[in-house]
């Protein structure tokens, strides 16, 4: 069994309050972790299996990797390192990249990849009973789905931190939404998490608007260190539609 790694207290901090404020875990639950082998996925997982261990609810946890079978990606490393953990998991194959090929009806391969994933980790909670599905989104996503809303869609929308699905059989929650993605780059550095880089060339072939947001918030921070507290705030109640009570 690999020894288990508690993350450090500002990410559990910035994550406990989340779950706190969107009521996000509660008794009985049975949580399915998205799990890409990413930076952002892995210490989640870390922060749910300690909230586990030591918060006064009881809840189990089970987590689902989908391999989209594409030659620059194998998240296959994940399957000793959970068998280690003692994790419930489940292993998805679908061959996303061929089914894009057939199906795609826009530009966005990025858009179509992320509904195929989520439409296999939404039957895997189904069909194995669990009643939650926990997503790694941080506070930088937000922010950047943000200004893609308002500046491409001419709306003011972001990521929720906790609804559930149109078939009203899941809640989705998002326990990171507080959380820097620099704070889960230093706690995967540090605790040397098995990270698995996914490296799609249909990412690296144009680049993407949320790569913009992103380098366009990182000049912003340099002049205002205040942004993204202030970004937080100003999307505090954009999170929360649709936040079951």
């Amino acid at each position: 069994m690999t020894k288990l790694i508690k993350p450090p207290k500002s990410l559990l901090r910035q994550a406990g309050k989340a779950i706190a404020d969107f009521r996000m875990i509660r008794e009985g639950d049975r949580i399915l972790l998205g799990l890409s082998g990413g930076k952002d996925s892995l210490s989640l997982l870390h922060v749910l299996i300690h909230f586990q261990r030591h918060a006064p609810i009881r809840f189990s946890i089970g987590a689902v990797t989908v391999d989209p079978q594409t030659d620059s990606f194998d998240p296959s490393l994940l399957i000793p390192y959970m068998r280690s953990l003692g994790i419930d998991y489940y292993y998805q194959k679908e061959p996303i990249v061929e089914l894009a090929e057939q199906h795609m009806d826009n530009n966005s391969y990025c858009a179509f990849c992320a509904r195929m994933k989520r439409g296999v980790m939404y039957s895997t909670a189904r069909e194995q009973g669990y009643n939650v599905l926990a997503l790694a989104q941080h506070l930088d996503d937000l922010a950047e789905s943000f200004l893609m809303s308002a500046f491409h869609g001419g709306q003011l929308k972001t990521m929720k931190a906790h609804y559930v699905t149109d078939a009203a059989d899941l809640r989705v929650i998002r326990p990171l939404v507080y959380v820097r993605e620099r704070q889960t780059r230093a706690f995967a550095e540090v605790a040397e998490l098995p990270v698995i880089d996914e490296n799609c060339p249909a990412c690296f072939e144009m680049p993407t608007q949320r790569e913009h947001m992103k380098q366009l918030l990182a000049m912003e921070e340099k002049q205002n260190p205040g942004l993204f507290k202030s970004m937080r705030t100003a999307m505090l109640s954009l999170m929360g539609q649709g936040c079951p009570i």
